[in-house]
């Protein structure tokens, strides 16, 4: 899951709202395919989730913009669903007589590499070396795009191709840390915890946070950042890609989910978490309810706009590696009818127009150009995720590696959030939940 919102949300808005439905555009694409009747303009249908609010939902209307203007007797279908129809459906969407000729997708081999493994997804690679994709999507970026025979990500073929990236931290609320007499940001664990006990001293809850097992996600990208803060890179990826086995009694898993248990007893996250989603949390930060949210850079454009306090935000201090990842991928369905235009829309999406807008409104561009960000807190939020890129310090969402994860890791958030199971018993379930869906 990529949790951006990027990584996990799409907003079921009717695809009328990005105002782009029914364009018709020009090209000199003669290799595309035509669907529809002579005299009658082509129908492209892109099947994507991204709310038409975030920078990511921006600049997929200017890549319209752009794509109608190169393909004339074009007709674009923008069509909107959110995260959680897509993860559900993607079999029986991409399996019908009328498949989109490119959707948005979740990485991960819980998704993306079923989808794949199931031929449901055209092979990219060829597309990836003439184009030149690799070049502008690289390292940990390209890692989930890529796909074996079994559909286990970080080798094979591309069948995805991101466009933004993601990052998880707290953003925090200015005022209430002064309230707390919290002077400087904490640099390690130790200083975390002794900032969350002056606010709760103070009455003030540390953090804002969400155990419904449909979109309450905070809770298990906390557990997952206390995870990662002691973990190495070997240890994340052997988890992610299943190279080699992971022991969830031993440290970080066993350290971590201890620690998680021990900020839920503290009252750190509040109480009566398992009826709250991600919005409701977020909702709650920004009613000055609560110091700081865990989330990615999905709600700094939103954040940015609608606090109504002094603000700022820190990845999560002391720690060895940060949650983070690409974003959601485009792919092609094998049966779509316009492949040619597919891989021009995605080419559309990666162009510096398209990519320097996405950057300007804080949406972490793979492949723009941050010294254009005019805004000086955006450019920095920008080049603080390009550092962690560049030391190769993501640890990728924890749902990624079986099938199935997602919906289990959050089942079990909720129990633990509501008391209702120990740290241990939540070990055991994941190593056997974990064992079963990656043998073989």
């Amino acid at each position: 899951m990529s949790a951006s919102f990027t990584r996990r949300i799409g907003a079921t808005v009717a695809a009328a709202a990005l105002g782009i439905t029914a364009l018709a555009g020009c090209t000199g694409t003669p290799a595309a395919t035509t669907s529809g009747a002579a005299g009658e303009p082509t129908t492209f249908k892109v099947l994507q989730y991204e709310d038409p609010t975030t920078p990511q939902g921006q600049g997929w209307k200017k890549a319209v913009e752009i794509f109608e203007a190169k393909h004339p007797g074009v007709k674009v279908d923008f069509q909107q669903t959110s995260f959680d129809a897509m993860r559900q459906n993607a079999k029986i969407t991409l399996t019908g007589n009328d498949v989109p000729d490119v959707v948005e997708f979740n990485k991960g081999n819980a998704d993306g590499g079923q989808l794949a493994a199931q031929g449901l997804l055209q092979p990219l690679t060829d597309q990836v070396k003439q184009r030149g994709w690799d070049q502008k999507v690289t390292g940990a970026m390209a890692a989930f795009a890529q796909y074996d025979a079994d559909g286990k990500a970080g080798s094979g073929d591309w069948y995805g191709v991101p466009n933004i990236g993601e990052y998880v931290m707290f953003y925090y609320n200015k005022e209430l840390f002064k309230k707390a007499g919290i002077k400087t940001l904490p640099t390690n664990m130790a200083e975390l915890e002794a900032a969350m006990d002056r606010l709760m001293a103070a009455g003030v809850l540390p953090i804002s946070s969400s155990a419904n097992t449909s979109q309450g996600f905070n809770q298990m990208w906390i557990w997952y950042s206390l995870v990662s803060a002691t973990a190495t890179r070997d240890q994340i990826d052997d988890f992610m890609f299943v190279r080699n086995p992971v022991d969830f009694h031993a440290a970080p898993w066993s350290d971590g989910t201890r620690e998680f248990q021990d900020w839920i007893d503290k009252g750190y996250v509040g109480t009566k978490l398992g009826g709250l989603s991600f919005e409701q949390a977020t909702v709650n930060w920004l009613s000055g309810k609560a110091a700081m949210l865990m989330w990615n850079n999905g709600q700094f454009s939103r954040i940015s706009k609608d606090a109504a306090f002094d603000w700022g935000y820190f990845t999560f201090p002391g720690a060895n590696l940060s949650m983070g990842s690409s974003g959601h991928l485009w792919g092609v369905p094998a049966k779509a009818k316009n492949k040619d235009l597919a891989y021009d829309w995605i080419d559309t999406t990666l162009s510096p127009e398209v990519q320097d807008l996405i950057g300007q409104q804080g949406g972490l561009p793979l492949a723009g150009d941050a010294s254009k960000i005019t805004d000086t807190t955006t450019r920095e939020f920008t080049e603080r995720f390009n550092e962690l890129i560049k030391a190769n310090t993501l640890s990728f969402y924890p749902d990624y590696p079986v099938p199935g994860f997602l919906d289990f890791i959050q089942t079990h958030m909720q129990s633990m959030s509501n008391g209702n199971e120990t740290a241990d018993e939540y070990l055991d379930a994941l190593q056997k939940f974990y064992d079963s869906g990656t043998k073989g």
